[in-house]
Parts: structure tokens; sequence; C-alpha cells
């Protein structure tokens, strides 16, 4: 059938019980989600879409509209759907054209458009849930949607035209200067520049609320200073743009918590701007450090400390609980005396989380002499001198410490399962920075910077240990972590030495072969990850290589007029949804070439 022109269709009224759907629609996988949601949408708004049947065996096939269908089959208890307006085709060759062009015409709407769309449906009073309903769309993607709809038309424009991407224009949201939004979008139209990049360009002496400064201070106490906030939708954190009211805040924060701990009778305080304090920067400061008298338990509460740090790493302690261990706690931490302070002092730092943290029992150079003298830094002298010159040489403690080692080590082999704990809990972080064997855990990179877009990797992979609390216990924090048995152990032990797998090509080799690695099992290229970051003519390749297109072709030639940004959305939708595979009629050899594809290199 050449000229459809010509063709003569009737509208039918037809009871819906007469229909079913035609062997020659060509829709044969459905969402149920997506069912239940268009007949919502019907309901709402009624049938805005004929469907379109032939009359054969058993009644009035329907060729066009197999999903209305579906959504109407669920709202059989309302009277206004038991009857169905039809487009009748007249013959079946009319009816065959219709359900193949009816599914292999259809095209989503661009996200551009959709942005517009939303936004000018919301200022007219439609409700999120509306939107929602009349879209056939989640609520969570019209928030993401409407976040974007009150961007710079020049930006919403550049998305349109494939100039910037998706994830690009959300970066667009954390600015509220116009003028700088357009100078930046005039730097990064069609450069493939990172979302990071862009935003750091729009605000770069913006600081997250999850900085230590931040969170030490607090945002209230910002805002009350002046401090102004923006925020990143869709990083969902707040941006703080006064630094400099940040720091300041800090650094008088930061300040008064020391002379509060001088008040407390140490002979000095000092505030450190750095998130973390070793041994090397007191070396540096030579500083010699003295230690809390601590105190001991009784047998019975050493037994009722045990059991409450197992239920404390479990999570599984009252409130209750929790004192009994702190008061506990405090006793094995022991405290420093009045003449200890009176030497010595404290250096007061905030973490990486924003946390107040001390340094307590510190003495400088010029109080060393008045602190022997005063017996106070003999009783941390590991020789037992009272300040006179160590017997023992440099050459010689190493000689000793490295004997310690050895012979730590000879007993260690009579444990193992003890070994393997140990493996696991410096390899999984549980640790800290407390290390207990000689190696190194390298972070091997295996997330681009597209981040998880059409990349998924097994959980074990991704899923973080939390480390213990800065100041914890260790050997009650690791008493728990062996507790939990040698099959947890060597899971652990698995997957963190796979996350630090590195190996060169001709081992590769190997390892792909006995583990079947198939890379499109973690990863589907698509616009952001892949498709948009390279030239259009090679994409234009791509399309007729996968679809074995002529040059001339019909379909080569429509996709090759595309902007960039339209041939990347198309490459994804053939790549991702498989609606639009079964659209354009694939032979199973290019199915499979397009499950299998991956970009030059990674095969």
């Amino acid at each position: 059938m050449n000229d459809q022109s010509q063709i003569t269709a009737t509208l039918q009224e037809i009871p819906f019980a007469d229909l079913h759907i035609s062997d020659l629609n060509p829709r044969s996988v459905v969402n149920e989600a997506s069912i239940l949601s268009l007949a919502e949408n019907i309901s709402a708004y009624g049938l805005i879409q004929n469907i379109a049947g032939f009359a054969e065996k058993g009644g009035i096939g329907v060729v066009v509209g197999g999903r209305r269908y579906r959504a109407l089959a669920l709202l059989q208890d309302d009277p206004r759907f038991q009857t169905i307006t039809v487009k009748m085709a007249p013959d079946q060759e009319t009816a065959q054209f219709w359900a193949t062009s009816e599914n292999a015409q259809r095209e989503a709407l661009h996200p551009a458009d959709e942005i517009r769309d939303f936004g000018a449906m919301e200022k007219r009073g439609a409700t999120v849930a509306d939107i929602a309903m009349a879209y056939g769309a989640t609520e969570a993607h019209v928030y993401r949607r409407l976040a974007l709809a009150n961007l710079p038309d020049p930006v919403i424009d550049a998305l349109r035209n494939g100039e910037i991407s998706l994830s690009n224009a959300a970066a667009f949201t954390i600015s509220d200067d116009g003028k700088l939004s357009l100078e930046v979008l005039e730097q990064v139209r069609s450069q493939g520049e990172s979302d990071h990049r862009i935003k750091k360009m729009l605000k770069p002496d913006a600081v997250k609320d999850s900085d230590r400064r931040a969170v030490f201070v607090g945002l209230d106490a910002y805002k009350e200073a002046g401090g102004r906030t923006g925020s990143d939708l869709f990083a969902e954190e707040t941006l703080i743009d006064d630094p400099a009211i940040l720091d300041e805040l800090f650094g008088k924060k930061l300040e008064a918590a020391a002379a509060t701990l001088q008040g407390e009778g140490w002979k000095w305080a000092e505030s450190i701007g750095d998130s973390y304090i070793g041994w090397y920067q007191i070396d540096e400061m030579k500083l010699s450090r003295i230690y809390a008298e601590g105190g001991t338990l009784t047998d019975e509460q050493s037994e009722e400390y045990e059991a409450l740090a197992e239920l404390a790493e479990a999570d599984d302690l009252s409130d209750e609980g929790h004192v009994r261990l702190h008061d506990l706690q405090t006793v094995l931490d022991g405290s420093f005396t009045d003449a200890q302070k009176a030497h010595a002092g404290v250096l007061v730092y905030i973490d990486n989380r924003g946390a107040l943290q001390v340094e307590a029992g510190l003495v400088k150079g010029a109080d060393k002499k008045a602190a022997i003298e005063a017996g106070i830094l003999a009783k941390s002298n590991h020789a037992g001198s009272t300040g006179t010159k160590s017997p023992i040489s440099q050459k010689l403690a190493v000689d000793l410490e490295r004997i310690t080692t050895g012979a730590r080590q000879h007993a260690a082999l009579r444990d193992p399962e003890l070994v393997l704990a140990l493996f696991a809990f410096q390899l999984s972080g549980k640790s800290g920075y407390s290390r207990v064997f000689g190696l190194r855990k390298d972070e091997v990179p295996n997330v681009p910077t597209t981040e998880m877009s059409g990349y998924g990797l097994d959980e074990r992979l991704t899923k973080p240990t939390p480390c213990a609390k800065y100041g914890s216990d260790m050997a009650r924090v690791f008493r728990a972590y062996k507790a939990k048995g040698p099959e947890f152990i060597m899971e652990e032990i698995i997957r963190h030495l796979a996350s630090l797998l590195t190996v060169d090509a001709d081992l590769a080799e190997v390892i792909d072969k006995a583990v079947e690695t198939n890379i499109r099992d973690n990863f589907t290229p698509n616009a952001e990850n892949f498709f948009g970051r390279v030239g259009g003519p090679y994409l234009t390749q791509q399309w007729r290589d996968l679809l074995d297109l002529n040059e001339d072709h019909p379909t080569a030639t429509t996709f090759a007029k595309l902007k960039k940004g339209e041939k990347a959305e198309k490459l994804e939708a053939l790549f991702g949804n498989g609606d639009v595979r079964e659209a354009y009629g694939l032979t199973e050899a290019q199915a499979d070439r397009i499950a299998e594809w991956l970009p030059e290199g990674m095969a």
C-alpha cells in the first residue's frame, strides 16, 4: 500500500467485551505499573486518543493501542468505558500498516519540552500529582523536571539543541545569578563539560553544608551572622555562599572551645585548624605526651563491660546501657590530675565529621624540666628515667622493636583464624588509621565520572564499611568484629580483595576467561555515559552499522540530520528500551549485536 491518503476509516462504538488484542499488534511486552498509571490517567481525563481495530475472527482485534486496551480492562466497573469508540481499518493490509507505523513513529517528549510543559502546568495551578497522572509519570520524575523549570530560557534551549546534557542543565540550578549563568553557558556549550566543573564556575567559592566547618558552626549560627545559602537541588545539599563568614565563625568557636578547656585547669590550650593531629605533628611541635592515670575494673565490672560493648557494637544497646558503658569507660580511661594539668596542655581541632576532638596531656619543651622535676613526665617515660639520657640507643631500640614484632608474628601462626580476622578487619577499613599488617590498601577506581548512570556493580563492591568512632577502644571493636564468625570474615576478605583487583592485560585475559567477565552485564551505553560525549558523525555511523542501513536509507538519512543530542537520545533508547527495538523490527542478529556492543577498546 503506497498511497495512504486513500484509506477510508470509520469510527464505531464497540462494546469492550468484543475487543481483543490482535496478533497484528506488535506490542507483546508491557510494564504492569505503567498500565496501572495509564488506567488512572484515563479514569481522570478520559480516553484522549482512540484505539484502532480490525474486524477479525472472534471480534474486533486491537492493532493500535494495546496499552490503552489493557488499561481499559482495569476500568470495566466504570460504565463510561464499557463501550469504546474504535477507529476501524477497512482491510488487513491497512491494519498491519497502522500497527507497525504507530509504534515505530512514537517518540518520547524531549526533556526540555517536558520541563517547559511541566512548569507551565504548575503555573496554571496543576499539582505535582495532577502532572504525574496526566503524563503517566512518577511524582519523583515530575519534581525533578519542575526543579529545572525556572532555569533561564537559553539554558533550556541549549538542552533542547543537544549543546548540554540533562545533568549539565541540573548543575545550573545552583545559581541565582542569571547573568553569570548565561556567561557560563556560553563557555560550556558543546564542550562536554562535567557537572562538577559547571558548578565550580557558577559558585567557585561555595562550601557544602557537609563541610566540617559548616557542621561545627551550624547553619543557624551562620545565617544569624548574615551568611547566605543556596542549594544544589539534585545533590540535596545546601551551599554556603559566604565562606569568609563561615571561617570567622569557625575560628571563634574553636578558640572558645580551647578557652573552656584551659579553664578546666590545663596550663595551656591551643586550637589547630587541621582536621587531624598525628604523631608527626606532635613531634614537629616538640611536645611530650603524658597519660591520664587509668582506673581498674573489678572482675564483675570487666564482664559487664565486655557484654555491654558487644551489644553496643551490634547497635542493640539501650539508653541505660549506653550510660552504664560510658561510666565504666570513664573508669578505665582514668583522668588527668590537677598536678598533671598544671604542667601540660591540650590541642583542640575539628575532625572531618565536624566533631570537636581533643589531644590532651601534652607538655611543651619549655615545661619539660619542671614536669620531670615534679615527677609528672617521668610517669610516662618507658625507660623509667628522670630526664637523664637513656642507655638504649636509637639503633638498639629499633632492633628491640623488631624482635618484639617477630615474636608476635611467631605466636600468631598458632591461630590462623585470628590472622584471617585481622586481615579482614584492616581491609574493611574498620580499624580506621590503625594498621595491622604491613600492606597498603590502594583505591582501585571502578566508578566513572558519570557515576552510576547506565552502570551497576554488585553491592559488595560499593557498600561502605563504617569506620570505628574516633577514640574507640580498638581491642573491644576488634573482638566484636571477630565474634561475627569465620564465614563473615571470609566474605569480608573476598569482597575487599576483589575491590583491589587491578591486573595487566595478559593476566586479565586469564581472569576474564575463568570468571566469564561480561562488561555489558554491568554497563549499558547511554547519552550521559557515552553517546553524548562523542561526535555526531560517529553516532551516525554506529546507527547505520547497528541497524544494517545503507547510507541513503531513509532511516539513516533522517538520523543523520538530527542534532547531536537527539542522536544520542535515539541511540540510548535503542540500547535501553525493548519497545523501541521491537518497533524497528530488528532481526535476531541485530538484537544480539546491540546486546553485545561495546565502545572501542573495551571489548
